[in-house]
């Protein structure tokens, strides 16, 4: 799995390509709590064509301020944090191993309780307008983004389009809880 997932829950949770995600040159999304409990084990897999492939386990633990990878899979996501949007969705604010100043940036869809379907943020999403007024260029990012305004407009129009590919995210029982 490559870190657009990520770009899941951060980001970067999915086999998706970057070039059209937003990303950001810092965390735009401050005050993180932790929405998933202090400790996290999740099972990713790709969507790809209508099936999930390609499955992978990860834990992480929540530092005060962030998730931290400590363990399993997806060590290309080194932490995240989770924001609410709006009804069940979620935003997720990543940084990947190979881009770790590079914030990522997806949108995590809850289906039901603990599953989650997670789509990078894609400027394509958005209308022609949005994206001219607030892409930046930068040398390594097609939109570069700086404010949670911005940031907003591109997640609710990747949350409307509700594609089918983007990666499949299940919240899993740690050692302390007991299943549902």
């Amino acid at each position: 799995m490559n870190r657009a997932i990520v770009c899941t829950a951060a980001a970067a949770l999915c086999a998706l390509s970057l070039s059209g995600c937003v990303d950001s040159a810092g965390p735009i999304l401050k005050d993180a709590q932790p929405l998933f409990g202090k400790d996290l084990r999740l099972q990713f897999y790709t969507l790809r064509n209508g099936f999930a492939d390609e499955p992978e386990q990860a834990s992480f633990k929540w530092d005060g301020e962030q998730y931290i990878h400590t363990g399993g899979g997806m060590s290309d996501i080194t932490v995240f944090t989770v924001h609410r949007l709006e009804g069940r969705a979620y935003i997720v604010q990543s940084a990947a191993a190979k881009r770790p100043n590079i914030i990522e940036y997806a949108v995590a869809h809850e289906l039901t309780d603990g599953v989650y379907q997670v789509t990078a943020i894609d400027e394509d999403d958005a209308d022609g307008a949005t994206r001219k007024r607030y892409c930046l260029r930068a040398d390594d990012s097609q939109c570069r983004i700086t404010t949670q305004s911005q940031l907003f407009a591109f997640a609710r129009a990747t949350d409307a389009r509700q594609k089918g590919k983007g990666g499949l995210v299940l919240r899993l029982a740690n050692g302390s809880e007991s299943p549902r």
